[in-house]
């Protein structure tokens, strides 16, 4: 099955899961009636490239499982960064402007990710 390593690799994956799944819901009821906008449905995954992802079809946004390991507010960062993408599909001066609006300190929170492994994506604007 699995060797010790393995075993507290995925009880950790779970716990940290668990730990986002009981606080992200109130974040996001929080920031959809600032932004205005409303989501159908959102997860946590394991990602490697990317902190969340928005799909502005289904009005679905993904979260990474890394942001467990984050200070809230560069969860919220994101949770907004996505829920901005149902208004601007693209990071323009558009969304950079709704980003401004509703989150004054949002570069700060994207500077912390970006000192994170995963912060190593330039993100173009």
């Amino acid at each position: 099955m699995f060797d010790r390593t393995e075993q507290r690799e995925r009880l950790m994956t779970e716990w940290y899961r668990r730990q986002l799944k009981a606080i992200i819901p109130d974040l996001i009821d929080k920031w959809q009636q600032v932004v205005g906008v409303q989501i159908n449905d959102w997860g946590v995954k394991k990602m490697k490239t990317k902190w969340g992802t928005c799909n502005r079809e289904a009005k679905r946004i993904w979260l990474n499982l890394d942001l467990a390991k984050k200070s809230i507010h560069c969860l919220e960062y994101i949770i907004v960064h996505e829920l901005v993408h149902l208004l601007e599909r693209r990071h323009n001066d558009i969304f950079i402007n709704y980003m401004d609006q509703f989150m004054p300190t949002w570069r700060r929170y994207k500077d912390e990710l970006n000192r994170a492994p995963l912060g190593r994506e330039e993100w173009g604007y």
